[in-house]
C-alpha cells in the first residue's frame, strides 16, 4: 500500500466510523503532514482520493469538509430471483431499446453511454484521422487473427493496474466487449448447459446466454457487495453449472465493486467445482477507488478465468474495439472468435495503441472518473427531491449507470412508454432480468447530461410516477 493510501484508509475509517460526520471541517495539510510525517504531495493525494469517492469536498480557502451520505439513500433490497435454469426471453424488449431514436430534445438517461466530448479524446481522433489520411493502406489486407501485436503489448502492460500479469500472447482482440462475451460462452459451454448470473443483469450477457442455446440460473445479488456467495453455493450443489458469468467490478446495472475477499472466494468456488469464470471487466478503468480494484482474474493460477473488457465504455462504443484474456481457452476462443467474425478492423487498434502508450487513455479516464462522480452525486440528490420517499436508489463505485427500485405499486414498463412522449427516455428494470422480473426498477445514467438537462428529465420522470400514483390510487 502507497503511503498517500494509509493516509486515506485511516481518514475514511474516522470518517465511517463517525469520528466526523458531514459538514466537519478535516485536520489542515500541516497538521496531516506533522501527525502521519509524509510530505505535502501525499496529503494532498489522499485528499483527493477520498474527493473522488464522494468522502470529502474541498471549500476554496477553507480547507476539507466531510460530505459522506452515503446512509442517507436507502440501497435496493438483494435481489430474490427464482434460483432454477431457466431460458433467457426479453429479445423483443432489448430490440426496441437498441432500435429506439430518441428526439433532438429528448433527454438521454436510458443508454450507458460514455461522455464522449471532452477535450482528453481529442488526440485519439487526430490519431484516427492521420492513419486515415497517411496510411489507409494498412486497413486493406488481413490482420493477425489475435489483434495488432502493438494494441496487445498496450493492453498486456494496462493489464497490471488490477493485479493481472498478462503477456500479449494471452489475448485476444474483439469487436467490443459483446463479441468477447458471447466468443467465451460458446468456447466453454454446450447448447443447453446452465450459467450462473447476477440478478440483475445487463441484458446484452443474457442475450448472449440464450444466443448460444444456454439456461441462465439468477443468482440472488446485494446492491452493495454483489453476488451472495453463499447462494452461489447452494445453486452449484443443486444444479451442473457450467460457468459463472459476473460483472463484478462497477457492476452494470447497479454499480457496485465486489469486495476483494469475496472475488477471492468466488474463484475459489469456482476451483472447487471446476468451472470456469466469465468476468466482465468493461467498467473497471474507471472506478472511483484508487488503485483500481482487482479483477478475479488476478487471483487466477490455474486459467480457469476468461477476462473480457473493451473500450467501449472508458472511450467510445464506436470504435468497437475489445479483448479477452482466455487463459486455459486460448486455443478454443481463438477458433470461435475466428469463426464468428475472423480479424477485427486494424486502423482503430493502432489508434488505440497510440493513446494508450502515449499516457492520454490514463489522463481521460482521470478526467471522466471525476465528471462521473459528480454526475452520480447529482443524480441521487434529484432523485431524493422528486421521487418518492421510499425510492431506494444504488451508490455505484464507478462507470456512470444507477437502479432504482420504486415501491413494488409502480409499472416502471408502463412508466417508460409514457415518458417518451414526455421527452425523456429510461431503461426499465425489467431488461435485466432472464424473466423479466424487476418491473417497479430502473437504470438510469449519469454521463451525457448537463446538470439542468439531468435535473429536468428526473422532475418529468417524478410528474409521470405521480401521474400513475394517482392513477392506479396509489399514495
Amino acid at each position: 500500500m502507497k503511503l498517500y493510501e494509509k493516509v486515506a484508509l485511516v481518514l475514511r475509517d474516522n470518517i465511517e466510523s463517525g469520528l466526523f460526520v458531514v459538514g466537519d471541517k478535516l485536520p489542515s495539510i500541516r497538521q496531516l503532514v506533522a501527525e502521519h510525517k509524509v510530505s505535502i504531495s501525499t496529503v494532498q493525494q489522499a485528499y483527493h482520493q477520498l474527493e473522488i469517492e464522494s468522502l470529502i469536498e474541498a471549500r476554496p480557502k477553507s480547507g476539507y469538509f466531510v460530505c459522506y451520505q452515503r446512509s442517507a439513500s436507502v440501497l435496493p433490497a438483494t435481489s430474490r430471483p427464482a434460483q432454477r435454469p431457466i431460458e433467457v426471453s426479453q429479445w423483443q424488449q432489448v430490440l426496441e431499446v437498441l432500435l429506439s431514436k430518441e428526439g433532438v430534445d429528448t433527454i438521454q438517461l436510458q443508454h450507458a453511454m460514455p461522455n464522449m466530448t471532452e477535450s482528453t479524446l481529442k488526440p485519439l481522433l487526430k490519431k484516427m484521422s492521420d492513419l486515415m489520411r497517411h496510411q489507409v493502406a494498412l486497413s486493406l489486407p488481413y490482420g493477425d487473427i489475435k489483434g495488432a501485436l502493438v494494441l496487445r503489448e498496450q493492453i498486456a502492460q494496462l493489464a497490471t493496474n488490477s493485479g493481472c500479469v498478462l503477456h500479449p500472447d494471452d489475448l485476444v482482440i474483439t469487436s467490443g466487449c459483446q463479441e468477447g462475451l458471447s466468443v467465451c460462452l460458446r468456447a466453454v459451454t454446450n447448447p443447453g448447459d446452465i450459467i450462473a448470473v447476477e440478478s440483475p443483469s445487463f441484458y446484452g450477457s443474457m442475450q448472449a446466454i440464450q444466443a448460444a442455446n444456454l439456461k441462465a440460473i439468477e443468482i440472488p445479488t446485494n446492491a452493495e457487495t454483489g453476488l451472495s456467495l453463499a447462494a452461489l453455493e447452494l445453486a452449484l450443489e443443486q444444479w451442473p453449472i457450467k460457468a459463472i458469468l459476473v460483472t463484478p467490478t462497477c457492476n452494470n446495472p447497479m454499480g457496485y465493486c465486489m469486495p476483494e475477499a469475496d472475488k477471492k472466494r468466488l474463484y475459489q468456488l469456482a476451483q472447487s467445482y471446476d468451472i470456469c469464470i466469465i468476468e466482465d471487466d468493461i467498467y473497471g478503468d474507471i472506478s472511483y477507488q484508487l488503485p483500481r480494484p482487482k479483477t478475479i482474474k488476478s487471483f487466477d493460477e490455474d486459467g480457469r478465468v476468461l477476462l473480457c473488457s473493451s473500450f467501449s465504455k472508458t472511450v467510445a462504443p464506436g470504435i468497437r474495439v475489445g479483448w479477452i484474456a482466455p487463459g486455459r481457452y486460448r486455443d478454443k476462443v481463438t477458433h470461435v472468435k475466428y469463426v464468428s467474425s475472423s480479424m477485427c478492423p486494424t486502423l482503430p487498434q493502432l489508434a488505440i495503441a497510440d493513446f494508450i502508450h502515449s499516457g492520454r487513455y490514463n489522463k481521460h479516464t482521470r478526467r471522466v472518473r471525476l465528471l462521473y462522480k459528480q454526475g452520480r452525486d447529482h443524480l441521487i440528490q434529484c432523485i431524493k427531491k422528486y421521487f418518492p420517499q421510499d425510492t431506494r436508489i444504488s451508490f455505484p463505485q464507478g462507470g456512470y449507470i444507477l437502479w432504482v427500485e420504486l415501491n413494488k405499486h409502480y409499472d416502471v414498463v408502463k412508466l417508460a412508454a409514457q415518458c417518451k412522449q414526455g421527452e425523456v427516455s429510461i431503461a426499465p428494470g425489467t431488461l435485466f432480468s432472464a424473466t423479466g422480473k424487476y418491473r417497479n426498477c430502473m437504470r438510469l445514467n449519469f454521463s451525457e447530461q448537463t446538470e439542468v438537462e439531468r435535473e429536468r428529465g428526473i422532475r418529468h420522470l417524478a410528474h409521470y410516477i405521480k401521474k400513475q400514483s394517482i392513477v392506479e390510487g396509489h399514495h
